[in-house]
This record gives C-alpha cells, structure tokens and sequence, in this order.
C-alpha cells in the first residue's frame, strides 16, 4: 500500500511531537515500499511510493509532497518539471498561482503543499478520485494521510466511530465520502481540495464533469478521436512498470487488454478469476478476448476455501467498513499476477459510467417513459383504467411499473435498496436507531444528483456512479485489493482527456433506447470479438450466498462474526437468527449479500478496535 501522510501545525511544538515514520509505517506495510520524508518546524510530510509515483520538495517555508502519476497539462508547468521536477515545479506555480494550479495538472495524484511563511496549507486529490487521500482539521493543525489508518498514527488522532457511518455502511455497502466511519475525519471528494489557512478550514471542488448535449459530430470523426485518446491513454499508462491487465471478458477489460497489444506491439500479460458455479463464471469470455489479442493469459479459481482466508486479508486492507464481496476474487486476480512477476495491473473500470454500460440506466429509461406522459392522461385516464381491472398478468405488472415509475429521481434509483426493503427496524436496535438519521442517505444522493450539470437522463446518472460507483466502491475496491496483493493498478479509461469525451458525447450514443453503450460498441465493433460486444455485463461477482449453503467452513466462519455481531447491539439479534436460520436458506443469493456486509463490519470493527 502506497500514499501520502503528514501533519502541518503551525504553532505546534515540533517533529517530536509525532512520528512521520510511525505515519508512513502503515502505508508500506503491505508492500514494503520506500519511504521519503521531510519536516519542518511547522510539520512533516511522507511518500510511501517507488520511485516513479512519488517527489518530495522542500525550500525553507515550502514543502511539497505528491504521490501517483499526475501530469501538467500546461506547457511551462511541464517544461519546469522536466527540468527540476514535479514537486518543485509544482511549488514554484504554486507560489504564483495558489490553488488555481490544480486546473493543470491531470492524472491520477494526491498532492499536499505547505506553506509555513504564510501558515498555509492544501491537499488536493485528483478529478476522479483514484487516488485517496484522508484528513482531520481543527484550529491547531491539519493531519493527513491516504488511509484513515495513517491519520489515526498521528497521536492527537481519535478513533471513535460515528453510528451514522455505520447505518449508511448498510445502506451503501461503502461509507460514501466526504464522511468516513471516524468523528472528525474526512475524505476528499474527486476533484476538490481543502485549505488549512491561520486556523481555520475549507473544501474547494477544483472540477466538476461539464456535460454538453447538444454536439453533434460525425460518427467517424467521433470514432478516430476515441481511438486515438484510448490508445494515448493505454500508451501513457504502460509507460513503466512490469505492466498486466485484468481481463474479465468483459468490454472494458477486453478493451484495454486489446489496446496494450496495439501500443507495445507485444502479447499483454492477462489475468482472470473463475468460480465453479453455474451463473457466475465469465471465464469463456475472457478466453475468447485473450485468443483474439494472443495475450500470455492465467487464470485462478476462486474456491469457498480461499474467501474463508481472505475475510481478515480484506477487512486489513480497508480503513474503514467495505462490503463489496467482489474484492476477494479481483484480490486473487492481483496476487495471480504479482506471482507471474506483474507490478502494475491495467483495470477497466470507469468504461460503464462514462459511456453507459450499466444495465440500470436501461431500466431508468423505460420508467422515464412513463414520466413524459401528459400528466392529465396519466391521473385521468391510464391510472384510473388500471386500478379498475384486476391485479394479475399484465395489468399486475403495468400496475407495478405504473407505481415504480411514479417515483421521482433519483429516489427511484435506489428503490430497491436492501436495507430500505428489509426495513431499517427490523435490521438494527431500537436504541442503535436513536442515534442515527434515517433520513439522510436519501438526501445525500438527492444532492448528489442535484448538483450535476447535465439535462438529461443518462448524465445525470452516470454523474451519481462517477461519486457512488467509481470513487466510493469500485475504484477502492480494485486499489486496495491489488495493493493487498503488492501490485499497484492504473485506470486507462478514466484518462482525463477520455472523460472530458465521454462528456462531450450526445445523450443517445450512450444509450438509445434500451441499447447500452451504443457508441463505445459501434466504435469498437471490428476490434472487439462479437461475443464480447453482444455479452451482457457480469465481471467479477462472489457466489457467496450460494457457497454459503454448501461449503461448511465458509458457512462457520460466516455465522461466528454474525454472533460476535450480536454482542454489539448494532443488528437485531432476532434479525441474525433469521437471516442464518431462514433466510440463508431460502434465498441464499439475495439475503447473501446482507450476510456478506455484516460480517466485513464485524470482522473490521474486531481488527481496527474502535469505540462506538
């Protein structure tokens, strides 16, 4: 595990007050990468990164540190990079520009400056936020790191848990940013900054998606310039590194894998993850993708053994509660290639949100349809008629679709929530409850939703997957299971220049009608293999609920973290014993999943010791 932590107190009583190698300490220990460390005075600050993700400058008052693969977009910035490097370039703009510097740099960063001669200072993360960066602020100083876990090494730190974090765990499987499971600790959102100025603080978004919907180009001038920005964008990302891709078989991975043979002209280095039951295993797909670009492919079955050994590994590697079951097999994929001699994996994610490829979009659009009817013919006449006739067959489903649609976005987004459709009542105690608002993750995505720019449909949700999807699960979920697993990971498709295309595309070239990804696959249809192009998306899902029934040890170790659960008074106690008594049994695969989060929370609370 890779990042950046430190600690900037103006008027505090020096580096003996804390220990930045104690900071850094949690941030190499997966993989023993190098630590780089500066103080001052005023503060420290540490990169833990090899040598090509990580500078460090210092200049008397100055000090900058960045981690990851940033890249100034501007001419001068870069020039002076190249000369004296990113840190110091970065602290010269800086000086000149103030935040506005941000707006040029692109990639995949964290970054903190200091600014001891004017009791300043700033951390800034980059616009899709693949790179995580942590804080806690008060009138005295500004502690930071990539991970909770660094800034809680800090000794003015605290790890007492808000039970607000905990209800949203369950309503999200994830703790959404800007909060985190700790009081007084907060997460930067993608694209923003914070500035710790004489005492005081506040959260600046530096870049916010601009939707444009009404651009109209040619089809062939819109495919050569996607063409040409994948390309660019696989070509920068292999530039080092003993490079491999993740190859589901689905089209984000297949692409990516696809384009790494076109750059290099070599036969990528592909990894996939199996599992013995019928439904989840995708890897005939990514057999078909590996024989079309004559990858050097591996692959790994997944077995009930292996998730029994990868709950604590998993719940270790998160610094707060994660309940995405998909970490285990994308953890064993990134071990198959850090054995094959891999360090840096090449991951399709971003590809769905930004050209529409989620099969929920399909299903908001139908609803929609229902919405852009005259509303005096919907209230006078269609509701009317369907309650008159009776509620089976078709008029039952025209009844449910009719109440369903009725819903406003993006409350009908989340609809079927698992927690919400359980009931928050029966799942956790009557005196858990009291301290939580029930009401607030229905407001976050509504403001969430909100605050896009977009006009239509499609943008507005793939702008509420760019926070929900990508920066609070899918992204952590694959860097921190590879960084488990001593491989970094780099993102080709949330290449900046690509997201600002993607952005540029008219509303129907990412979903026409019910058609998912219309452009992308229109684009890519003589380069893809057709089965790839037809197969609807599956990736890396865990049959977990199924092997919960069959497999005995998984089944143990399962049911003993729900019981040491039940010591909490969280969860219901009667709620545990029906889930394992009654609902396991009955509908392993959907109750699964509510087993799956509730044992990550306990087995994550039982390793990080936090007060509630």
């Amino acid at each position: 595990m890779s990042g950046l932590c430190g600690w900037f107190e103006p008027d505090g009583p020096g580096p003996a007050h804390a220990d930045i190698g104690v900071m850094a300490a949690t941030l190499a220990r997966f993989d023993a990468s190098p630590v780089r460390a500066k103080s001052a005075p005023w503060g420290a600050a540490a990169v833990v990164a090899r040598d090509a993700d990580a500078d460090l400058y210092q200049d008397g008052e100055r000090l900058v540190a960045i981690y990851g693969r940033a890249r100034p977009s501007d001419a001068r910035l870069s020039d002076s990079a190249r000369r004296q490097g990113l840190a110091r370039a970065i602290a010269e703009s800086y000086a000149e520009r103030g935040a506005e510097i941000l707006k040029l740099l692109a990639g995949s960063f964290a970054l903190a400056i200091f600014d001891g001669a004017a009791r300043k200072a700033l951390l800034a993360t980059d616009r899709m936020g693949t790179r995580s960066l942590c804080y806690a602020a008060d009138a005295r100083k500004l502690v930071f790191g990539s991970t909770l876990d660094a800034v809680c090494a800090h000794p003015d730190s605290r790890r007492q848990i808000r039970p607000q974090a905990i209800y949203e765990y369950l309503h999200f499987h994830v703790i959404p940013g800007p909060d985190t499971v700790y009081v007084g600790q907060s997460r930067l959102e993608p694209g923003t900054y914070v500035v710790w100025d004489n005492g005081s603080h506040h959260v600046v978004p530096y870049w916010r998606p601009e939707f444009t919907e009404d651009e109209e180009r040619p089809f062939t001038a819109l495919k050569q310039e996607f063409v040409a920005l994948l390309r660019k964008s696989v070509g920068q990302a292999v530039e080092d590194g003993k490079i491999g891709a993740f190859l589901s078989g689905g089209t984000d991975s297949s692409t990516v894998a696809g384009m790494v043979r076109q750059v290099t002209g070599e036969a990528p280095r592909t990894f996939s993850i199996g599992f013995e039951a019928e439904g989840f295993d995708e890897v005939g797909y990514a057999r078909i993708a590996a024989r079309c670009f004559k990858t050097r492919h591996q692959e790994y079955y997944v077995t009930p053994d292996d998730v029994v050994s990868a709950l604590p590994r998993i719940a270790a590697a998160h610094d707060q509660p994660f309940g995405n079951s998909s970490a285990v097999p994308t953890y064993y994929c990134a071990k198959l290639a850090r054995d094959d001699g891999v360090d840096t994996l090449l991951g399709g994610d971003g590809g769905d949100e930004l050209f529409g490829g989620n099969s929920r979009y399909a299903t908001q659009y139908v609803y929609s349809l229902y919405g852009d009817l005259p509303q005096p013919l919907r209230r006078s006449v269609v509701e009317p008629l369907v309650g008159l006739l009776p509620q089976v067959g078709v008029v039952g489903k025209a009844r449910r679709y009719i109440s369903h649609a009725s819903i406003p976005m993006p409350a009908r987004y989340d609809h079927y929530n698992l927690l919400e459709r359980l009931g928050p009542h029966n799942v956790f105690t009557a005196e858990f409850l009291e301290n939580v608002d029930r009401a607030a993750p229905a407001a976050q995505v509504e403001r969430a939703y909100g605050a896009s720019n977009a006009d239509s449909l499609i943008n507005r949700m793939l702008a509420l997957d760019f926070k929900y999807t990508l920066a609070d699960n899918d992204l952590p979920k694959v860097v921190r299971s590879s960084e488990l697993a001593g491989v970094d990971v780099r993102f080709p498709l949330l290449h900046d220049e690509l997201v600002a295309f993607s952005a540029r595309l008219a509303p129907c070239l990412k979903l026409r009608g019910v058609r998912l990804r219309y452009f992308f696959k229109k684009a890519l249809q003589d380069f893809l293999p057709p089965e790839i192009i037809k197969k609807s998306k599956h990736g890396f899902g865990l049959p977990f609920g199924r092997w919960l029934q069959s497999h005995e040890p998984l089944r143990q170790a399962a049911f003993e973290r729900l019981t040491d659960l039940k010591k909490r008074h969280i969860v219901r106690g009667e709620f545990l014993d029906q889930l394992t008594s009654v609902h396991v049994e009955r509908h392993a695969n959907y109750y699964g999943t509510m087993v799956w989060i509730l044992i990550m929370l306990e087995q994550w609370l039982g390793q990080h010791r936090a007060s509630l």
